[in-house]
C-alpha cells in the first residue's frame, strides 16, 4: 500500500521574498522537509537570519540579494540559481508588495510597482527555471497569491489586479507545462500575522471589522501558508495542478 509522502529529501527550492515573515518561513519549513535552499530578497540581513536558521537545523541554503522589480535583477537570480547546470526542483514565488491606496488616489508608479514585483517577476522567473524543469523531467511552481486575487478588497485596486492575474497566470502554466510534468499551483492566504501585518492591522476597528469576514475568527500565522505550500511542493500532490488553494478562514466562501 502506498501513502502519501511529503518528504522533500534530495530536492532544491528556490523561495523569493524569503528574508522575513510568510517567506522565512516557507524556507524554513522547506528545509525541515529535506530539500537545499536558495533563497532571495532584497535585504541581505534577513536572509542571513534565513539561511542561518536553516543551517542550524543542519540543511543548506545559499542567499542572493537581487531586486525583483526589475527585469535584470529576476535574471541574476535565475542565473545564480542554475549556474553550473544545477536544477530548481521547486520555485515559490512568494515576494510581494502591497500599498493600500483608494482606487481615485492610486499613483501609476505604486500601480507599476505592484505589476512588477507581483505579477511581472513571478512570471519571468518561472520561464526562466521553468524551462531548465522541462529539461529535467518536472518539476514544482507554487506562485502566493492573496485572498485579494479572489475577490475585491476596498484601497487595493494594484494588488488585487496583480494578485488575481497571478491566480489565472497559474492556471495557464499549469495547462502549458503539464505534459512536462510540471505542477503550478497557488496559495491564496488572508491575512498573516506577520510583524508587518500586525503593524498594520493594529486599529481595533479595522482589525475587528476584518475578523467578522473570517468565519473561523482569526488571522493566519505564517505556518498556514507553509503548510499549504508544502503540500504543493512535495509529492503528495503530484495529480493537482492549476488549482488556487485560499487559507483564508472561509473569507472566500461566502
Amino acid at each position: 500500500m502506498e501513502f502519501p509522502s511529503f518528504s522533500l529529501e534530495g530536492k532544491r527550492a528556490l523561495v523569493t521574498g524569503a528574508s522575513q515573515g510568510i517567506g522565512q518561513h516557507i524556507a524554513i519549513t522547506l528545509a525541515n522537509a529535506g530539500a537545499d535552499l536558495f533563497l532571495t530578497a532584497l535585504e541581505e540581513a534577513g536572509l542571513e537570519d534565513t539561511a542561518g536558521a536553516i543551517q542550524q537545523m543542519g540543511g543548506k541554503a545559499e542567499i542572493f540579494v537581487a531586486n525583483l522589480a526589475d527585469p535584470g535583477g529576476v535574471r541574476a537570480v535565475a542565473d545564480e540559481a542554475l549556474k553550473e547546470g544545477r536544477q530548481v526542483n521547486i520555485l515559490v514565488n512568494n515576494a510581494g508588495i502591497s500599498i493600500p491606496e483608494a482606487a481615485l488616489d492610486t499613483k501609476t508608479e505604486h500601480w507599476d510597482l505592484a505589476l512588477q514585483v507581483n505579477l511581472r517577476a513571478p512570471f519571468l522567473l518561472s520561464q526562466l527555471i521553468g524551462a531548465r524543469m522541462i529539461e529535467q523531467g518536472g518539476g514544482k511552481i507554487i506562485n502566493i497569491s492573496s485572498q485579494a486575487g479572489l475577490v475585491g478588497l476596498a484601497d487595493h485596486a494594484a494588488y488585487c489586479a496583480s494578485k488575481g492575474g497571478l491566480i489565472l497566470l497559474t492556471k495557464v502554466l499549469a495547462i502549458e507545462w503539464g505534459p512536462h510534468n510540471i505542477q503550478v499551483n497557488a496559495v491564496a492566504p488572508t491575512v498573516i500575522m506577520t510583524p508587518m501585518a500586525a503593524r498594520a492591522w493594529a486599529d481595533e476597528k479595522k482589525r475587528n471589522a476584518m475578523l467578522a469576514k473570517i468565519p473561523l475568527g482569526r488571522f493566519g500565522q505564517p505556518v498556514d501558508v507553509s503548510g499549504a505550500v508544502l503540500f504543493f511542493a512535495s509529492p503528495a500532490s503530484d495529480l493537482i495542478t492549476g488549482e488556487v488553494l485560499a487559507v483564508d478562514g472561509g473569507y472566500t466562501a461566502q
